[in-house]
């Protein structure tokens, strides 16, 4: 009987430990990202609008080729429809019933360049489409990393809390040794326990705040929030300088996505100007069709058609006028922002530039800041114990550690977020 228990609680043990490890999956931060770019629902809205402007581009094309129409019809009547007398002795009587049939083709020969500029304009859809699927990517990532960011912080930050619990826990044990052999009052005891409660309270913060975000992470990457968690440790030691990461901002300028979209808005209104000029050109189509009727004679017959056709928009140019000066400003407009946001463009690169470098500085402050808060408490905890030295000012000296250790992994999250923000502004 004993025996089988051991074998139960053994089995207990293994079922134990095992379980949460085979439920729960380990994400870096550039799997993160791939699993947001397979499951992400703007990314896959941002692939059908690309989709959907190929259409476009292909439908434009068709335009190219002859329009092909069929046309058939019947009727039937009590009376023929025309009568007529020829003598007293004849009478002569026509469509009574009877069908009539076709089928004609037209191909336009010049439609003022609608048809060719038609399909540039496409052309620029696709582009346009697919330069802004690019952005949804880096929106994606950006988005991405700052819940993984968040986590790695709030997770750090329990690390901390940890950290202090035990050492709460220490100097709870040494005060109430010193309680008991009465050589330290109460005081000092109660509040080291009121600082264990504040820590308990924060700690309980942070758990939810950490399960939160992990739910955010989970459904924009597309997996269960209480199966995931993310693989990553921010270390002690000071991160690589970011002065590799700075390229020359002018030349970057033509890898941005959004600096190619406004040459597409350019080309796009440049198109829509001569489309505005080709409506009002005339349009020249030729075309033939075969033709069937058996209801005017009563006879079967058939023949073949042939014909031209020129339009020429007369009175069109009376409105047409004003609309190619509209489509003219509009050009003028794109021109102009184009310029004016090429030059945003660059100063929100060098802006993000000294995002990085502000960042990669507050490390720095927050990393002294650690080792000073770090020297701090150990006098305060050398004063105590030799008497110099209240409970309040080690306590205090314990939530200024605390406090650095949180500050720097605060500033090391915010300098990745900043480094993947000046690479997506520089167009890398």
């Amino acid at each position: 009987m004993k025996s089988n228990n051991k074998n139960i609680l053994l089995l207990l043990m293994l079922y134990t430990c095992v379980l949460p490890v085979k439920g729960q999956n380990v994400y870096t931060l550039d799997e993160c990202i791939e699993a947001a770019l397979q499951n992400n629902v703007r990314i896959k809205n941002a692939d059908n609008d690309l989709k959907m402007a190929e259409h476009d581009k292909k439908e434009a094309f068709t335009k190219y080729f002859p329009t092909v129409s069929a046309v058939g019809s019947g009727f039937i009547a009590n009376e023929p429809l025309v009568q007529m007398q020829m003598s007293p002795e004849a009478k002569m009587s026509m469509l009574k019933d009877g069908m009539v049939g076709g089928v004609s083709a037209a191909l336009p020969l010049f439609t003022g360049g609608q048809i060719v500029n038609g399909n540039k304009l496409a052309k620029v859809g696709v582009e346009v489409k697919k330069l802004q699927k690019k952005q949804t990517d880096n929106e994606v990532r950006i988005t991405v990393e700052k819940y993984f960011w968040q986590v790695v912080m709030l997770k750090e930050k329990l690390k901390t809390v940890s950290t202090v619990e035990k050492q709460l826990e220490r100097l709870q044990y040494d005060v109430q040794s010193s309680v008991d052999a009465g050589v330290t009052t109460r005081n000092d005891l109660l509040q080291v326990q009121l600082k264990m409660n504040d820590i308990l309270s924060g700690k309980i913060q942070l758990e939810n705040s950490l399960s939160l975000s992990l739910s955010l992470l989970g459904q924009y990457i597309g997996a269960q929030s209480d199966s995931i968690d993310v693989a990553f440790s921010v270390s002690d030691e000071l991160p690589q300088s970011p002065d590799e990461l700075l390229c020359n901002h002018l030349e970057a300028l033509e890898r941005t996505n959004e600096y190619g979209l406004l040459k597409q808005n350019l080309k796009a209104s440049q198109l829509q100007y001569k489309m505005a000029i080709g409506k009002n050109l005339p349009t020249i189509a030729i075309g033939g069709g075969y033709v069937y009727d058996n209801f005017i004679m009563g006879q079967d017959q058939s023949f073949w058609v042939g014909f031209a056709t020129v339009s020429v928009p007369i009175s069109g140019w009376w409105g047409g006028t004003h609309a190619i000066k509209k489509q003219k400003l509009s050009v003028c407009n794109a021109e102009n922002t184009l310029q004016d946001n090429r030059d945003m463009l660059v100063i929100g690169m060098q802006n993000s530039w000294n995002n990085v470098n502000d960042a990669y500085r507050q490390i720095k402050i927050a990393h002294l800041s650690i080792e000073q808060s770090a020297e701090n408490l150990r006098l305060n905890l050398d004063y105590y114990s030799a008497g110099t030295s209240t409970m309040s000012e080690l306590l205090d000296a314990q939530t200024l550690y605390q406090q650095s250790r949180d500050k720097y992994v605060e500033a090391y999250t915010n300098y990745e977020l900043k480094k993947r923000e000046y690479l997506q502004a520089t167009g890398r």
